[in-house]
Order: C-alpha cells, then sequence, then structure tokens
C-alpha cells in the first residue's frame, strides 16, 4: 500500500470548487454553458462543479488518451470516446482534472474549433505550469501545484485513489 500525503484538504477543495463554480456563473450570466467532461479523471471535478453553477449547464463527456506508459505522456493524442451532441454555437467550458504538458488540451481546443462552438474555455482543477510543453490559456483553475504525483478528486495511480476526497501526493512515486 502507498503512502498518501495530503497536499490539499477537502474543505479547501470544496470551497474553492464553489468559488469557481460561482465566477464562471456571474461571466456566463443569461446564457447557458457546455461543459465537456474529460474521462476518467474530469468525471469528479465536474459533478461538483457543475452543482455549484447557477447558470443553466448541459454535459457531454470526451475520453481521450496520451499516455503510452503510466506517468509520461506519449503526446499523440487518441480520441477514445467523442461527444454525443453537436456544439454549434454552444458556450464551451472543458472541464480537466489536471493541466500538464498541455498537448491533450491544444489538440482538444483546435479540434473542438472546426465543429463550431461560440466559445471555447477551459477550467481545471489542477495546474502544473512547470511541466507545460504546449501553450495553452487555463480561464478557470482551482490550484496551481508543484510538479509531484498526485491523487485523489479524479486522479489515479494504477487505477486507485480517484475517490480520495482530497488531492494527495503519492510518496515515493516520480
Amino acid at each position: 500500500m502507498e503512502k498518501i500525503r495530503v497536499l490539499i484538504p477537502e474543505e479547501e477543495v470544496d470551497k474553492k470548487i464553489g468559488e469557481i463554480g460561482a465566477q464562471i456563473s456571474r461571466d456566463y450570466a443569461g446564457k447557458e454553458v457546455h461543459l465537456i467532461c474529460v474521462l476518467k479523471g474530469g468525471v469528479f471535478f465536474t459533478c461538483e462543479l457543475a452543482k455549484r453553477i447557477t447558470i443553466p449547464v448541459s454535459l457531454d463527456f470526451m475520453s481521450v488518451s496520451s499516455y503510452g506508459d503510466d506517468t509520461k505522456s506519449s503526446g499523440v493524442v487518441r480520441i477514445v470516446k467523442d461527444l454525443d451532441e453537436s456544439l454549434k454555437d454552444k458556450e464551451l467550458i472543458i472541464v480537466e482534472d489536471i493541466v500538464d504538458s498541455g498537448r491533450t488540451l491544444a489538440y482538444l481546443v483546435e479540434m473542438l474549433k472546426d465543429r463550431g462552438p461560440k466559445s471555447i474555455r477551459i477550467c481545471t482543477l489542477l495546474d502544473k505550469p512547470s511541466r507545460r510543453v504546449k501553450a495553452v490559456k487555463v480561464d478557470y483553475t482551482c490550484f496551481c501545484i508543484p510538479d509531484e504525483f498526485v491523487v485523489g478528486y479524479g486522479l489515479d495511480y494504477a487505477q486507485k485513489y480517484r475517490n480520495l476526497p482530497y488531492i494527495g501526493v503519492v510518496e515515493g512515486v516520480e
């Protein structure tokens, strides 16, 4: 069993998601937003975020893969599950659990632009700007974190720990 050190406690995560939900509600006042959840990790954050947005929200899910091995991005992005709905004239917010290299998001934004949305913004629970290799504009960030291997709130290590209600660091994992 790995040792997990708490990086961001549950209460802080909850408070910050509430603040981001309120900001999105203000920014899109009088409009409807379409959240695109990037699976699997983004589902926990997307559900909590959607509950805190006070304007009309619709949801869709997309699964992409850019990891050739367990912990390092291969740089090749593959669509595993595409969206179910048209994006024409919608206000999109791509919801991610973590922005790391930026490769996946840079690819997704370019691909989704071709589908005719009114706007595209990015919202992430965690951002590791020190790992960025592709420039992406993250519009809503809950937490910037150091370059550590984190789990919880949807993030996993070998498919474990997604269900932790806080953000933790797996000790001894690079």
